[in-house]
């Protein structure tokens, strides 16, 4: 575990990023740039666990579990998320910084702005503006997702925003969407996207990818089944490995913790779970080797044992219900959003069964990711530089001719929905 009075660990804090320093200074939060947890996860062959926060008892859980096991997490929320949800970017950092305080801090972790998605040029602008304001929240990370345009689209409107991110923060990029078994990126997008990039000097720490995995529930009533394709994963890791970049595997709720522990054989150094934590806060009966939701006769079921009370569930029904909604839904994640006070309100004794069970899930996680022991590889990963500054030094490889239009893999429009949670 790490000590907060140590020189070490007073060090680590001088060199926090400047935002963080900027809004948190006087506190001990251990709020570290994205980039020092992704070269501590590289240098350590492991696996940051990074848990979509769509309710702040998230938060608090997973700084549970990870203090328990001495890792470095990120905490992060996708742009459409912050849409739905509670925990949103003016909050989460709040909510971070108090919880740390209340664990004693010393806990590691990284704020992450999870598929920021991006449509077209208008989105471009505008996010130049509203990446600034998040960063400004102390948020020390961001995907930037065009992956749904045409290749040669997602890879300049992908550089574009990227100019307007500090390089000393956490950088993910993504190439092909995340569809569910059977759709896979291939090696050639990958590196035209990622070799395209470094040509215009933008440098991230990981590559998304889609491999097969799906966001949200596997619905085994409906014949929906975990595919995720390490092979080609390997193949397109082994490919931009040269350019400093690793995969963020997407869609891990519901993936067999067994199959989860080989994903370091495969160039994986980053894992999202999201609708798994959203299970535990529901309390919905789930497969404890996967995470995924039980549906029987075409319903979610609630176990009265675990997350909110029964009382709050049937009134989240109720709304569900007055919306249309399937009770398999995954619209029931808007949830979030209308009934975050509320659970946020249940008693004592139910927030702290939610939040002992997320930190159990994060437990386990970052034990099947290999991430025990990855906040002290932070502090020595962070130790190593005179500053805060923690731009990643990377060279460029080729020459921007090589990525233009004409050598895009994909040169139409891709087509799909928006599939960024």
């Amino acid at each position: 575990m790490v000590d907060v009075n140590k020189v070490s660990y007073r060090e680590l804090l001088k060199r926090r990023p400047l935002n963080v320093q900027a809004r948190f200074g006087g506190e001990d939060v251990a709020l570290v740039s994205g980039r020092d947890v992704a070269e501590a996860m590289k240098e350590a062959g492991a696996i940051a666990l990074a848990a979509n926060a769509r309710n702040a008892l998230v938060i608090k859980g997973v700084l549970k579990g990870a203090k328990r096991c001495d890792a470095a997490v990120y905490l992060e929320l996708a742009k459409s998320e912050s849409t739905y949800c509670g925990a949103n970017y003016e909050n989460i950092p709040e909510y971070a910084l108090e919880f740390s305080r209340e664990l004693g801090h010393g806990v590691v972790f990284a704020l992450h702005v999870d598929h920021y998605g991006i449509k077209g040029e208008e989105d471009v602008l505008k996010g130049v503006f509203h990446l600034q304001h998040i960063i400004s929240r102390g948020f020390t990370s961001v995907a930037l997702d065009a992956s749904h345009l045409p290749d040669y689209d997602n890879l300049t409107a992908t550089r574009d925003l990227a100019d307007w991110i500090p390089s000393g923060l956490g950088l993910e990029v993504e190439v092909g969407e995340i569809k569910g078994a059977g759709e896979l990126s291939t090696v050639e997008e990958a590196l035209y996207f990622v070799g395209g990039l470094n040509a215009w000097g933008v440098f991230p720490d990981y590559l998304a990818i889609s491999n097969g995995s799906l966001h949200g529930t596997y619905d085994a009533s409906a014949g929906v089944v975990e595919g995720i394709d390490l092979n080609r994963t390997k193949e397109i890791a082994d490919a931009i490995a040269p350019y400093g970049v690793a995969i963020a595997q997407h869609g891990i709720s519901g993936t067999p913790l067994e199959k989860v522990k080989a994903f370091r054989q495969y160039g994986i150094r980053k894992g999202n779970v999201a609708t798994l934590f959203q299970n535990v806060v529901f309390g919905l009966e789930m497969d404890q080797d996967t995470g995924n939701a039980v549906i029987k006769d075409g319903s979610y079921v609630k176990d009265p044992s675990r997350g909110v009370s029964a009382e709050l569930w049937n009134r989240m029904v109720d709304w569900c219900d007055s919306k249309g909604m399937s009770r398999k839904s995954g619209d029931y994640k808007k949830l979030n959003l209308p009934f975050h006070d509320a659970i946020m309100n249940e008693p004592d004794h139910i927030k702290d069964r939610i939040v002992d069970e997320i930190a159990w899930w994060a437990e386990r996680f970052i034990k099947a990711f290999g991430a025990e022991g990855t906040a002290e590889k932070v502090l020595e990963v962070a130790l190593r530089r005179r500053d805060h500054n923690a731009s990643p030094e990377r060279k460029i490889l080729g020459v921007r001719a090589d990525f233009g239009p004409e050598k895009a893999p994909n040169s139409s429009s891709k087509g799909g929905g928006d599939y960024s949670d």
